[in-house]
């Protein structure tokens, strides 16, 4: 049985409960304790972060790394394609939603969270030690004001332009690239998460998301297009 280590809410663990799900393998998820957790998950792959995926003998962190080891020993549904442009496209849209959409959607939940103590408890792992989540909680908005200006309006400008972009791409075509699912949609679904919390995000964030932009109509097909792929992967 594979087994996922992650934090629940990690975008990056998002995009790998996807590859699992598109290829249809079982799995198990461990969610790491802050700190301590941290300190085993070092033991066991050599790094702090997840998502860090076992498979039998072997120990995979990273969600490109996990992503290809699964495209190798899995790989039916094939997510990257065979034709050579196709996957390089395929790659470029990860590397992109991986890097520049992450840093975006990463910087504006900072910014919501700041203000919102609701949301900032229910991002913090299932496994967060419960003083550390009564601490985190009781913390008044207004003293993590600073924090919130971090995403200054030219970032929050780009993200939106991003997302818009994302809009008409799905609006054109049911996939990112080519005629089937492949690993850029999965990759940009799991940044999307951050911005508008998707069904298995679970109580209390799911259907919760991101004042501005998870509520603009502009962007609305943008949320309809993730949804209708997780019910393509029979996901909540």
């Amino acid at each position: 049985m594979l087994e996922l280590h992650q934090f629940r809410h990690s975008a990056f663990c998002e995009k790998v409960r996807l590859l699992l799900a598109c290829k249809q393998l079982p799995f198990i998820t461990v969610e790491v304790t802050p700190g301590v957790g941290q300190l085993e998950l070092y033991r066991l792959s050599g790094q702090r972060q997840v998502p860090v995926l076992v498979d039998g003998s072997e120990v995979i962190a990273d969600s490109t790394a996990i992503a290809l080891h699964l495209e190798q020993k899995y790989p039916e549904p094939a997510l990257l394609p065979a034709d050579p442009a196709q996957r390089a496209q395929v790659l470029l849209l990860e590397d992109w939603a991986d890097t520049a959409l992450a840093a975006g959607a990463r910087l504006a939940l900072v910014q919501a969270a700041a203000l919102d103590s609701q949301l900032r408890d229910g991002l913090l792992p299932d496994a967060t030690p419960a003083g550390l989540r009564s601490l985190l909680g009781s913390i008044p908005g207004g003293m993590l004001s600073g924090v919130g200006q971090v995403l200054d309006a030219s970032a929050l400008q780009q993200l939106r332009h991003n997302l818009e972009q994302l809009t008409v791409l799905v609006e054109a075509q049911p996939y990112l690239v080519g005629g089937q699912l492949s690993l850029a949609d999965l990759a940009v679904m799991g940044q999307l998460s951050l911005i508008k919390f998707p069904a298995s995000a679970g109580s209390p964030l799911a259907g919760r998301g991101l004042a501005g932009l998870a509520d603009d109509p502009s962007l609305a097909p943008l949320w309809i297009w993730r949804d209708r792929i997780n019910q393509q992967l029979a996901r909540p």
